[in-house]
């Protein structure tokens, strides 16, 4: 069965003087002169996308789409006219968003999280932005500290609202985001919470033992990588903090507090520098004294 909409594998059953029919041993759609590889012969297989062109009509093309039906995807806006927005599919022809299917009116340039559809009634692609009626309800199946994929959807006045293994909606709280997020970005990320009334909290940072231990070996990197003195301190400002390390200052001081308890650093108010240890700590090999 030949698929609108999907990438296939069909067969060359004839050729003509403006391209190729390929077949699924049943029908036959139009592979135009254009998108022909070169030393294909009658009976070998391709592999096309198959669409239809702008009299309705199925086509296929070698070239690769940004999506297919049933995609979860994020795409731009090329242009807005009387029948809707059209987005970029990486085609010839770009994919359409009518308005019936906007959950707010789209604008040119910019990039949304949509669902690809086909239109059963004309066998066109559509896509639409209500994506959260694609979405499961609750979170079963998931679990807490589990590692997921999101694609970041909308912002809200909580923090960025995210689409989690293309099943799932979660948010991500403002205050815990220490990076520039763009809508349709995909980012790895962790479920921290599943909330009783179904709602997913998620973060871009492994919580836990696990994530301690990441900043610690990742602040240790960055006071080695500059030479045993980084230029951040208990009294640094988050931003600082931020466009450094990409954590927050409250567990930049976490780990600056394990890290001193653990002899490895010094602090101070606007610097952090690796602890010498004194002649009378260390062996005459080397190495460090145990008491």
């Amino acid at each position: 069965m030949i698929e609108t909409g999907k990438i296939q594998k069909l067969r060359i059953a004839r050729e003509t003087n403006f391209g190729l029919y390929l077949t699924d041993g049943e029908k036959e759609v139009l592979l135009p002169q254009k998108y022909i590889p070169f030393g294909v012969n009658p009976g070998d297989e391709l592999s096309v996308f198959v669409y239809t062109d702008s009299k309705d009509r199925p086509v296929a093309t070698t070239l690769k789409p940004l999506a297919e039906v049933g995609d979860l995807v994020a795409l731009r806006v090329k242009q807005i006219t009387k029948m809707g927005a059209f987005l970029d599919l990486g085609l010839e022809k770009d994919l359409l968003v009518p308005f019936r299917e906007q959950r707010s009116e789209m604008e040119t340039g910019r990039t949304y999280v949509v669902k690809v559809l086909l239109d059963h009634r004309s066998q066109r692609m559509v896509a639409t932005t209500k994506v959260d009626e694609f979405l499961a309800k609750g979170h079963e199946g998931l679990e807490e500290g589990q590692a997921v994929t999101v694609h970041i959807w909308q912002k809200t006045d909580l923090g960025w609202k995210a689409i989690i293994n293309e099943a799932y909606q979660g948010l991500i709280y403002a205050n815990e985001v220490f990076e520039n997020l763009q809508i349709g970005e995909e980012k790895p990320a962790f479920i921290k919470k599943l909330r009783e009334d179904g709602k997913i909290d998620l973060a871009l940072q492994q919580q836990g033992y696990l994530a301690a231990r990441n900043m610690s070996e990742l602040v240790m990197q960055k006071i080695e990588a500059a030479g045993g003195t980084l230029a951040l301190g208990d009294k640094s400002s988050p931003e600082d903090i931020k466009a450094e390390l990409n954590m927050s200052k409250k567990n930049f001081k976490k780990v600056l507090g394990g890290l001193y308890k653990a002899g490895k650093v010094e602090i101070f108010d606007y610097k952090v520098c690796i602890k010498v240890l004194s002649f009378s700590q260390r062996d005459p090999f080397g190495g460090v004294m145990s008491f």
